[in-house]
């Protein structure tokens, strides 16, 4: 249950990090900027897997993985930019 809390609770961090970082509109709310830490949460962590093939064995709580999280963040939230701009 903890891991789950914690799940969501990194993920909202990860998603107002990022709407501090990218300027303009986004998505707002407390469910959207969870949605978007979460999302976030996963791409920073395929390109970390990815870049440096690295897995759970340190742990699945780390510094890195957080900052790949908000990198992540970044990266969706501009991609919904680009995508909300294009309709």
């Amino acid at each position: 249950m903890w891991s789950i809390i914690t799940f969501l609770f990194v993920g909202f961090l990860a998603g107002l990090i990022a709407r501090a970082l990218v300027s303009g509109p986004s998505p707002s709310g407390l469910v959207k900027t969870t949605v978007l830490g979460l999302v976030g949460s996963l791409v920073g962590g395929f390109i970390g897997y990815v870049i440096f093939d690295k897995d759970l064995t340190s742990g699945p709580l780390q510094w890195s993985g957080f900052l790949g999280s908000v990198v992540g963040a970044v990266i969706v939230l501009l991609v919904y930019r680009r995508s909300s701009a294009a309709r």
